[in-house]
């Protein structure tokens, strides 16, 4: 099971906040973090119309892009403290010259966001350094992803796919977890969730339904200001998350067989019943409902299943209130 904490912008552009994201999220459980690889430059344009207003510190969108940025040096020591702290160093490009900013970092995994997966020349630029990619799959339909599948095949990438929906935070309506099996079944590669509701619930839901990996966004209070955080799990969050998936998980792979029941043996003994009177019964008197009681444990009188057995057969012997009932008291 892979679970995949990301921040995103959750740093808001301190690299010291970035930082300590990393030493939280190692000690959630969380086996790999995320982040978003910006160089504004190189992917956006002063054009830019999404979300321009939501930022009191920028006047514009590609400003927000720029607050975002990290040197490449900067990036090396943001690998190295990744794996430092025992987690896998996952990113997501959003330019060509991204990719070259992570390689030299020694990023372990990519992630295309929704909004790149039609992006050939990003992707072939990625495939080409032999990592392995996870797509999200949240603003593709099945058309566009065939589109994409093909291409990562044709160059013998290694990747995964993640059922996801471009909302924040995502109600439950839009989960879209029957998507996952549909995923699995068309592409025949691993499938998981990306998760943006900011709840437990739905990620644990997802391993349910056949998830492999998992990716939900982290903060260290919804309180803060950055466009992902109502869409963001807290530590504690995560913590619950984390040990609940992974349950969950392992119990999935190991099916029980209803039919075998051998180990429960001594406690079917322990807790099952067996028939007894519940009050002093002379030799001869003819057994009736009201007569009956069962009690632990079994195997020391009939088995309280086979009641109706006994009904209307004659004691054979006197019985005291609370004695076994068993097939030499009755004829």
């Amino acid at each position: 099971m892979t679970t995949i904490a990301e921040i995103g912008q959750a740093h808001d552009g301190s690299l010291g906040m970035l930082h300590a994201y990393i030493d939280a999220v190692a000690k959630t459980g969380a086996n790999a973090i995320k982040f978003q690889t910006h160089i504004a430059e190189a992917e956006s344009s002063i054009h830019e119309p999404f979300r321009v207003h939501f930022s009191k510190q920028d006047a514009t969108r590609f400003d927000y892009w720029k607050r975002m940025e990290f040197t490449p040096l900067q990036w090396i020591e943001i690998g190295k403290h990744c794996k430092e702290a025992g987690l896998t160093f996952v990113s997501s490009p959003f330019s060509n010259a991204a990719v070259d900013v992570l390689e030299a970092a020694a990023v372990e995994i990519y992630k295309i966001g929704s909004g790149e997966v039609s992006n050939f020349l990003l992707l072939k630029k990625v495939v080409d350094t032999g990592k392995p990619l996870i797509i999200s799959s949240g603003m593709s339909s099945f058309e566009e992803l065939d589109s994409t599948v093909s291409f990562l095949k044709k160059h013998n990438a290694q990747f995964s796919i993640l059922q996801c929906t471009t909302s924040y935070p995502t109600q439950p309506k839009d989960f879209g977890l029957n998507v996952i099996a549909q995923l699995k079944e068309r592409y025949n590669v691993p499938v998981g969730f990306s998760d943006h509701s900011g709840e437990v619930a739905s990620g644990i839901a997802a391993v349910a339904l056949g998830a492999e990996i998992l990716e939900f966004h982290v903060v260290f209070d919804k309180a803060q200001f950055g466009p992902d955080v109502s869409s963001s799990l807290t530590m504690a969050q995560t913590s619950e998350l984390v040990n609940g998936a992974n349950a969950v998980f392992e119990a999935l792979q190991h099916p029980i067989d209803k039919n075998d029941i051998t180990r429960f043996t001594e406690l079917k003994n322990i807790f099952e019943k067996s028939l007894a009177v519940n009050k002093a019964l002379p030799k001869g008197h003819k057994l009736s409902f009201e007569d009956l009681e069962a009690k632990k444990p079994k195997g020391f009188g009939l088995d309280a299943s086979k009641f109706e057995s006994v009904i209307g057969k004659k004691l054979s012997k006197d019985l005291g209130q609370w004695d076994f009932l068993t097939e030499e008291d009755i004829s």
